[in-house]
């Protein structure tokens, strides 16, 4: 959906600075000069075993060949100095997150009815409320912190379209702007509903929007393979029935909930097979669940993004590849 802004509003966002420019603009200065930010490469595998500035190492952690076991390894000492050292290190955390938060922003931003700077605004505050809390423990550090700037981002898109429209003569009725086209709405809103837990909404937005493999992703969570297919196949037919159920509820006139169902599952016709002994990750009540396994197919998955998967799935590689 396309932002559509008056040439007021337009002309006033160009000549305004946005949180996440000076966040930009304050990282750049801390790398910048004969003494750059750094950190010593030799501590992390994969990396070069020196010191490296902090652009540099966030263009190598961006890259395809940096393995998440890097990934974790660097987010989890960036975020222990930001809560021991606060200032200087809480800033190159926001500056090394800014691709992934450019990408949140930009998208409530395009959705939201009210001042752009509030929402980046609050994006950028549910990243820094974030470091203080994020599990370091767990894998995945930068996409939970990710998590939970959207998850603030959203409240506030949501608060602004459920806020009362003006009363003005020159007002008119019209069609309201719901926050439609991301899956990653369907998955929040189905956590918030108990329909999915709030690791399987990972697995399913990790693994199918943010294209983690699902080797990677059963290494980092200590799961194998073909237990995260499984565990994914079965948390996506429960998605599917709650988005039938909604439908049948209200208008059923929500594109992406009618996507959804018309691509999460390819084969409709088929009755799922169940699997004894398997259960929700992430439920507290380990409930097992049955259900069909589909490995393959262009069309599976939510909102059709799915892929071949592998015959058999490899054990993870025991040398850490480099970040180039």
């Amino acid at each position: 959906m396309a932002n559509r802004q008056t040439p007021a509003r337009r002309s006033r966002e160009q000549d305004q600075q946005y949180p996440l420019d000076v966040a930009r603009d304050s990282f750049a200065a801390l790398t910048a000069g004969p003494s750059p930010a750094a950190v010593n490469g030799r501590e992390f595998p994969g990396l070069p075993n020196r010191d490296i500035p902090l652009d540099e190492l966030r263009d190598r952690l961006l890259s395809r060949h940096c393995s998440p076991t890097t990934r974790d390894a660097v987010w989890r000492y960036l975020v222990s100095r930001s809560r021991n050292e606060g200032a200087a290190w809480t800033l190159a955390c926001a500056g090394m997150a800014l691709p992934a938060l450019a990408g949140v922003a930009q998208w409530l931003s395009a959705r939201f009815p009210g001042e752009v700077y509030d929402v980046h605004a609050e994006v950028l505050a549910g990243f820094l409320n974030a470091l203080a809390t994020v599990e370091l423990d767990r894998p995945r550090v930068l996409v939970r912190l990710r998590w939970c700037a959207y998850r603030q981002g959203l409240a506030a898109l949501t608060e602004a379209l459920d806020a009362p429209a003006p009363a003005h003569p020159e007002f008119r009725s019209a069609p309201p702007r719901p926050p439609w086209g991301h899956p990653d709405l369907v998955l929040d809103k189905a956590v918030g509903a108990g329909v999915l837990t709030r690791t399987e909404a990972d697995l399913i937005g990790d693994t199918r929007l943010d294209e983690v493999s699902i080797t990677d992703w059963a290494d980092r969570s200590n799961m194998t393979g073909a237990a995260v297919y499984k565990a994914r196949r079965r948390a996506e037919l429960r998605l599917v029935a709650y988005l039938r159920d909604e439908a049948c509820d209200t208008d059923g006139d929500d594109p992406v909930a009618t996507e959804a169902m018309d691509t999460l599952l390819a084969e409709t016709g088929r009755k799922p097979v169940s699997s004894p002994g398997v259960t929700a990750i992430g439920s507290d009540d380990g409930e097992e669940i049955a259900g069909g396994v589909s490995k393959t197919g262009p069309d599976s998955g939510l909102l059709g993004c799915g892929g071949s998967a592998p015959a058999s799935t490899p054990e993870p590689d025991s040398e850490v590849r480099r970040c180039a």
